[in-house]
């Protein structure tokens, strides 16, 4: 009995020492190369999309900032992936990137049969749909018989069948690889209608030849929680994804801005905002980060709330409000646990 007790805690030791040594394969490859690989959408405005001189600015791509901020302390380092819906799980199973932050709705399938682990949610969506003001359609309830654009290989795709059947509906789907395509084909009258996420419809709108022509329906038929995943097995990898996105939202909830993190390094006396921005403690380095990781996150990308604000709020094209993606101390979803 005993020798069978050591064999089983030397087993223990064994599966611990291989998952420690799984879990810290991607930082240690991230370091070593020198930079992040970090997977968006091939152009979502708001979200993840180039400017005029290849310059990628976005909600998800301040995700892609902030995990080069912790690594590193340098938001320089990063190495955006454009991929399609198609080809986006295929690019982290493989490796092309290290992680994905591209509008991706967590599901059930996605975190078990395709071995990734979501880490987090850094936009409460849900899907509509949006048509011409001409076409005198002020429900999604009476689109029977029309013609919609949408991705394919997305759950917007399954979404929108799954809508129709449960009402009776005809459905004439007609699909595109990308989403920019789906939205071309909208906007140029090859669709009656085009859906996609809530957020997204925002987005598109913004770049039609005549956004005002053009009205989002009221239905939200499901709910897309979109957050970053990473490969299975890959823990600790894992927690500095989660953690580079809590931080951002932590920062948020005890007033910590870009403007500032200095000041609040060094006079505040909350012992939350003093672990979170390396006052006190070694949190960084149970992550493998350095101890003033979250620091560099607010000082170079800043709190969730400032990079919601500067992409897809009010004063944006978008002109998103907070709604579920306000904190969870003013009626939102956003809920990040503590550092401690």
């Amino acid at each position: 009995m005993i020798r069978l007790k050591h064999l089983a805690a030397g087993a223990a030791v064994g599966l611990l020492a291989l998952a420690s040594a799984a879990g810290a394969g991607t930082l240690d490859d991230v370091k070593a190369r020198g930079a992040v690989n970090c997977g968006v959408t091939t152009g979502l405005a708001g979200f993840a999309a180039p400017d005029d001189q290849g310059v990628w600015s976005g909600l998800d791509v301040d995700l892609c900032n902030a995990v080069a901020a912790a690594i590193f302390g340098d938001i320089g380092k990063v190495k955006y992936v454009p991929t399609t819906a198609k080809e986006r799980f295929t690019a982290l199973q493989s490796g092309e990137v290290d992680f994905l932050a591209r509008n991706t709705t967590i599901t059930f399938s996605r975190d078990t049969d395709l071995g990734f682990d979501f880490v987090g949610v850094n936009y409460y969506d849900g899907q509509g749909f949006m048509v011409r003001s001409a076409l005198g359609v002020d429900s999604a309830l009476k689109l029977g018989g029309a013609s919609v654009c949408v991705q394919t290989g997305t759950t917007t795709e399954l979404n929108l069948a799954d809508y129709f059947r449960a009402n009776g509906m005809e459905l004439k789907s007609v699909v595109f690889e990308k989403n920019e395509e789906a939205r071309q084909a909208y906007d140029e009258g090859r669709c009656d209608a085009y859906t996609t996420d809530a957020s997204g419809l925002a987005a598109e709108r913004s770049v039609l030849k005549a956004p005002a022509d053009h009205i989002i329906l009221p239905e939200i038929i499901s709910k897309e929680p979109l957050g970053p995943l990473v490969r299975h097995g890959d823990n600790n990898w894992g927690d500095v994804i989660r953690w580079s996105l809590n931080a951002m939202i932590i920062a948020e909830e005890f007033g910590v801005t870009q403007a500032n993190v200095d000041d609040q390094l060094a006079t505040s006396q909350n012992p939350e905002v003093r672990r979170l921005l390396g006052a006190e403690g070694e949190m960084g380095k149970m992550a493998g980060l350095p101890n003033e990781w979250a620091y560099n996150i607010i000082k170079m990308v800043g709190n969730y709330g400032e990079s919601f604000e500067r992409h897809v709020g009010l004063k944006t094209p978008l002109q998103l409000a907070r709604g579920l993606n306000e904190q969870w101390s003013k009626g939102g979803l956003l809920y990040a646990p503590p550092i401690r």
